[in-house]
């Protein structure tokens, strides 16, 4: 079952979400935000570090980190200290991006923890992540300096086709979820999307095969040359059987309708639960059309129903999630979509930071993930 806690402490608020159907590996999304935004960035940072630290050993039952991401307010210059404290020692897959909070604050954290797994980095580059016979394959903040974002999303691709092959992986069996941030995402997505789709035909991704669950998303980089930076998770051990797609036809259209390729969302099932990937998700119709145009609050409710559609053929509820990130590229609505979410997700964790769209008429997105508890006698537990 899926429990939440709100804890605060001074210029701290988390929100933890946690999953125990009784086996051995539970399973924490903890989402720190600092409540104080007058602090240095030293100050913030010393902060998130020390909140999840208690947090982890308190309450989180020893759990291992799997995966984090740190949003930053001005990358440029706040990553050379970010890595200087926590990347050279990292405890798992790390992804720093400048996505800022729009609470008015300088960073804040998303962690993902699991109990009783066993963790390493690979020769591969890749973090491992193993319980019984899964190995969960993480990466985070893997970019490059060619001379565009096509090239930098082809050679990023390559790379990790490349990783994955070192453990005996594949991108079609494989690789269950990619993030992609873009900056400029106005000017530059458009060849991450070519870099993308000409790298799934090649690999046998189509339409008819499956593609991938993945954001894109505007995020910039403390290095401005970097175009397009992505985190990617894989999994070695599953079956096809165990991998499903969602649609909801009946409100989306598939992406390849209008020259993308990614699933709208992914589940992957176990002996013991079912784990749910909702791509970055905004107003859209089943014709491909943006819903409500210049409209903040029309837009986000047609996005939480998207969302609750796909969500529904995974037999998930809105109420199954362990995490939310929601982007806005406008953020002067950051106040009207933080009292929706207040009403709607009291108690779940969630981030509102500011990234834009990768479509102008979509002001608001939001991906998620969630654990939920099944019987399936057909797959080992998790």
């Amino acid at each position: 079952m899926n429990t939440h806690r709100i804890i605060e402490k001074e210029n701290v608020k988390a929100v933890i979400s946690s999953f125990n159907n009784g086996t051995e590996v539970k399973e924490y999304h903890v989402m720190i935000q600092l409540n104080n935004p007058r602090l240095a960035f030293n100050k913030q940072l010393e902060c998130i570090i020390n909140a999840y630290e208690d947090i982890r050993t308190k309450e989180c039952e020893g759990a291992q980190a799997v995966f984090k991401r740190l949003f930053l307010s001005d990358s440029a210059n706040q990553a050379a200290e970010i890595y200087s404290v926590i990347a050279e020692g990292s405890d798992c897959a790390l992804s720093i991006i400048q996505q800022a909070p729009l609470n008015g604050t300088k960073i804040a954290l998303w962690a993902y923890l699991q109990t009783n797994v066993t963790t390493k980095v690979n020769a591969s580059g890749l973090f491992e992540v193993s319980h019984g016979k899964y190995r969960h394959l993480w990466n985070g903040s893997a970019h490059n300096l060619a001379a565009n974002s096509e090239y930098q999303t082809r050679l990023l691709f390559n790379e990790y086709i490349m990783q994955l092959a070192q453990e005996g992986c594949t991108l079609a069996d494989n690789c269950i979820r990619t993030w992609f941030f873009v900056n400029d995402v106005d000017l530059n997505y458009g060849g991450v999307v070519r870099a993308r789709n000409q790298t799934f035909f090649t690999q046998g991704l189509t339409r008819d095969t499956h593609f991938i669950a993945s954001t894109g998303i505007g995020g910039r980089q403390a290095d401005p040359n970097v175009l397009s930076q992505m985190d990617n998770y894989a999994i070695d051990g599953i079956s096809n059987e165990q991998v499903k797609y969602l649609y909801a036809p009946t409100h989306l259209n598939r992406t390849s309708d209008y020259g993308v390729s990614f699933e709208r969302g992914t589940y992957v099932d176990y002996g013991d639960r079912r784990h749910v990937f909702i791509s970055g998700t905004a107003s859209i119709n089943n014709k491909g059309e943006v819903v409500h145009p210049g409209d903040i609050v029309s837009q986000t409710k047609r996005m939480w129903e998207n969302v609750e559609m796909l969500l529904k053929e995974a037999d998930f509820t809105l109420s199954d999630i362990g995490q939310m990130i929601v982007y806005l590229r406008d953020t002067s609505d950051y106040e009207i979509v933080k009292e929706m979410y207040e009403q709607q997700f009291p108690e779940q964790p969630y981030i509102i930071v500011h990234a834009p769209v990768c479509r102008p008429g979509w002001l608001i997105e939001m991906e998620c993930m969630g654990t939920k508890e099944i019987e399936n006698s057909n797959f080992a537990k998790y």
